[in-house]
Formats: structure tokens, C-alpha cells, sequence
């Protein structure tokens, strides 16, 4: 009988020095984040629509929703990187409601890319999320967005990783990233959860510690009783933890993601460790002001490049297509500033063709029939509540409110009893968006909202005041 199998000795593979990701170099040679997005194609942030493709069950009440972009082109990220989704969860006739996923999948697979939600059964958007996107599911997404992220280059390549629950899912881009590129690394992963079945992608991980030497995994189920069969790490993170897994933690890059009180109660441990805090990187959605800016200030950065690129592409594709000679009768693809309207083609809308245009039936021009003027509530039969210099008159909910100038509007919303969904209230995550109707405000957003959007006479309530009376769809 032929052996098959043998003993051989395993050397350990042959790297090169540090972690380098595959665009550095590109990105490296260029001096704006405009250029680069150029230098790199489709490699920049910008609006898109993308479809999904599979959806994977995780342990811990994750799903994980792989998507590819209609228009066929990769999509370009960093490690720990996230997404902004619209998801119509009120219908499609509703304005949808933003939300921020991380990506956790590798950027080195940029075909198609994927979130993992954890469903919160008291929340607005996760509960949806899994009950409807299903393979075929489209959604218009931002990205990619955010600080946090592996670095281009690390000539010392040495981390650090912290996750607490769904906190893993940008840590998860992270290691399999690092797992699917040649390169010296050493790289600690201390995954704290509830419970023993709890851990996402834990057989991923286990596989991946198996097979790549500078990848280790621990585990910890936070200050749960240890159960039979466990042996993993027990207890809250603490410092003599981090000593534990990581005695070298003051030498490393630490990125840590999980809720608030888990990443307050880390940045006191790894100053007790003597880790230095410019080596030290979290993922806060909802917790430090400081953080919160400068995730708006990525968003805000996303959204120009988008905007800028979309019209670069526009530009030159016009210029592309006027340049072949007609009788080529080249196939073009329309764009606009927010780029690719369709991928095959305009989409189309059903007419009926004796029917006379909206311009023509208005004998006033106004560009409102006299239908939807019947329809159009009085705001003065409303009732008036509080007092103050202005009036905020809610159309739906019908109600005119007296406010003072330096009150936020949401919060007067809310005290009327006008129903307003609000996330971040910073004006970053863009859930309280809303229609003025008339009046003029003073809007200082985080980043929460686009420049078509305001131009289309929407804002967002949380960060905004408003400067002479107003009439509001809400």
C-alpha cells in the first residue's frame, strides 16, 4: 500500500519585510486623495448601487451580506473601512434611512465585498436588514468611509487587535487581509463575548490561526462563568489580560472596536500597559466627540471625492464618445454628476401617450396640480403650542410649534410629538432627514448629509436652528 501521507518537516515561508497592501505604492505617488482616487480608477469613494449576492448566518446574531456593484466595478478599501447604505425600511415611496455597516471582508478581494449586521431586535434598520436584503436586493451605498483602518505600509508590522461582540467585523477585514498578503506581521487577536457559542467567525479564525504563524487568536467571555469544556480567557478585559496575551502590547498597534464602556475601560488598560496613544485606534460610531468628528470629517471627505470623481468620469466619457466617429455607433453610457445613471441604459417609464404633460394641465404654472393644492393643509387651522419668536409648523403631523431661535429643531420636534427618527443627533449618521418646505435655517452637520440633498430642500434637524419661521414635512 502506497503511503500518503509523511512526515515533513514545515519550514516557515520565506516574507518579505513589513506589510505593504497592494495600492501603496499608488496611493503613495499622490499627493491629494483626488489624485490618488484618479491614479487608482475606480478605486475612490463614490455613490453606488450594489446588489446582494449571498447571505451567510454567523454565530452571535450576524448575518453577513455579500454585495457586487451594478456597474460591474470593484470596490476599493482599507482594512477596518465602512460603508454608508441607504435602506428604503419605510418603502420605497419613504425617504430611506442611512446607516453605517463596516466592511468585513478583505480589500484584497474587491469583486465583491461584504457587511456583517447584528441583529438588534429593539432597533430600527438590523431587524429589517435580515427579515429583507436577500440575494437580488439593491441599495445605493457611500463609500468607503472611515479613519479607521490598517496603514498603506508597516515596515514593523506588529498589532494588536481588540473586539468585543460585533466589534470583530472591521477587526475581521483586518486579519483576513493580513492573512491573504506576503509580508513579516505579528498580530494578536483578543475577542471578547458573551457567551461560548457567541463568537463569529470563530471557525475562520481557528483555520486561520492554524495555518499562518503570525496570526494568534484568544478569546474571552467577558464576566460569564466559565462552561465545561471552555478554554478560553474568562473575565472583562483588564490589564493583567492584555499582559497575558500580548507581555509586548507598548510595541504594537493597537485597533480596537466594540461598545463604548468596552473601548473607554481599553484606553484606560493600555495606558496602564504603556501602550502610547498615538498607537492606539478605535472604532467609535457613538462614543467620543472627538472620534465622532473625525468620522465626519472622513464622510465629508468621501462624500467630495465621490461628488469630484463622478464629474471627472461624466467629462471624460463625453469627451470619449464625441471623439469616434459616428458610424462606429458606439454604445454610450450615461452619466451625471453622482455617475452611472443605469449600467444597461436609461431606465424606463411607462407614458401614456394621450395624456397631457403636468405643465400643460397647470393653467397657472405654478408646477402643482390643483389636486395636490386641495390636498395641501392649512398650517394656520393648526393648533399653536409653546412660545417664542418663530413658528415651525409641521405638515403631517399638523401641528405649529413657537420655538426660540437657538432651539434645535429636532428637539422641538420630539417634545411636540412629531415623529422624526434620530440616530447619532450629531449630524453625521443622517436618520432625522427631513423636507423644509419654507424658511430658512442655520445647519452645521457633521457630514450626515449631501450637497444634492440640501439643494433639494432637505436638512437634518438634530444640528440645525432655524433663522425666521418655517414650514416642515414632518
Amino acid at each position: 500500500m502506497t503511503e500518503l501521507l509523511t512526515e515533513t518537516a514545515v519550514q516557515e515561508p520565506q516574507r518579505i519585510r513589513g506589510l505593504e497592501m497592494p495600492w501603496n505604492r499608488v496611493m503613495g505617488r499622490s499627493d491629494t486623495p483626488a489624485r490618488a482616487a484618479r491614479a487608482l480608477g475606480p478605486w475612490h469613494p463614490q455613490e453606488f448601487t450594489a446588489e446582494c449576492v449571498e447571505t451567510i448566518p454567523e454565530a452571535g446574531g450576524l448575518m453577513t451580506f455579500v454585495f457586487r456593484r451594478c456597474d460591474g466595478a470593484p470596490l476599493a478599501f482599507r482594512a477596518g473601512q465602512y460603508v454608508n447604505i441607504a435602506f428604503p425600511v419605510n418603502g420605497g415611496e419613504h425617504e430611506p434611512v442611512d446607516r453605517s455597516y463596516s466592511l468585513s471582508s478583505s480589500p484584497t478581494e474587491p469583486w465583491t465585498f461584504s457587511i456583517s449586521v447584528k441583529r438588534d431586535a429593539g432597533g430600527l434598520v438590523s431587524p429589517w436588514v435580515h427579515e429583507n436584503v436577500k440575494p437580488g436586493t439593491v441599495l445605493e451605498m457611500l463609500g468607503p468611509v472611515g479613519a479607521f483602518h490598517l496603514p498603506d505600509a508597516d515596515r514593523r508590522a506588529r498589532y494588536l487587535l481588540l473586539a468585543a461582540g460585533a466589534g470583530i467585523t472591521p477587526i475581521m477585514s483586518m486579519v483576513r487581509t493580513i492573512h491573504s498578503l506576503p509580508g513579516h506581521a505579528d498580530v494578536v487577536v483578543l475577542y471578547h463575548g458573551a457567551e461560548a457559542g457567541g463568537f463569529a467567525f470563530h471557525r475562520e479564525l481557528a483555520y486561520i490561526a492554524s495555518v499562518d504563524s503570525r496570526i494568534r487568536v484568544f478569546y474571552s467571555l467577558g464576566d460569564r462563568s466559565k462552561p465545561d469544556g471552555w478554554d478560553g480567557l474568562t473575565g472583562r478585559l483588564t490589564s493583567a489580560m492584555i499582559d497575558e496575551v500580548a507581555p509586548d502590547a507598548n510595541g504594537r498597534q493597537v485597533y480596537a472596536c466594540g461598545p463604548e464602556g468596552y473601548l473607554n475601560n481599553a484606553t484606560e488598560l493600555l495606558k496602564k500597559v504603556g501602550v502610547d496613544d498615538t498607537s492606539i485606534y478605535m472604532e467609535f460610531f457613538s462614543g467620543d466627540r472627538q472620534t465622532l468628528l473625525e468620522y465626519a470629517a472622513e464622510v465629508a471627505l468621501a462624500t467630495d471625492i465621490a461628488e469630484e470623481i463622478a464629474e471627472e468620469i461624466a467629462d471624460s466619457a463625453e469627451d470619449y464618445f464625441e471623439s469616434q466617429p459616428a458610424a462606429f455607433g458606439l454604445y454610450e453610457p450615461r452619466y451625471d454628476a453622482d455617475g452611472t445613471l443605469e449600467a444597461t441604459g436609461l431606465p424606463l417609464e411607462a407614458v401614456d401617450a394621450d395624456a397631457t404633460s403636468g405643465a400643460e394641465a397647470n393653467d397657472g404654472g405654478s408646477g402643482t396640480s390643483p389636486e395636490a393644492e386641495a390636498e395641501t393643509p392649512d398650517a394656520s387651522s393648526f393648533n399653536t403650542v409653546g412660545t417664542g419668536s418663530l413658528t415651525l409648523s409641521f405638515m403631517r403631523t399638523g401641528i405649529n410649534v413657537r420655538i426660540d431661535p437657538t432651539e434645535p429643531i429636532l428637539e422641538v420636534a420630539q417634545r411636540a410629538g412629531v415623529r422624526i427618527g434620530a440616530n447619532c443627533k450629531e449630524g453625521m449618521c443622517g436618520s432625522c432627514k427631513v423636507v423644509k418646505l419654507s424658511g430658512d435655517i442655520d445647519m452645521n452637520h457633521q457630514g450626515g448629509i449631501r450637497k444634492r440633498e440640501i439643494d433639494a430642500g432637505k436638512f437634518l434637524p438634530c444640528c440645525s436652528t432655524a433663522k425666521t419661521d418655517m414650514v416642515i414635512d414632518a
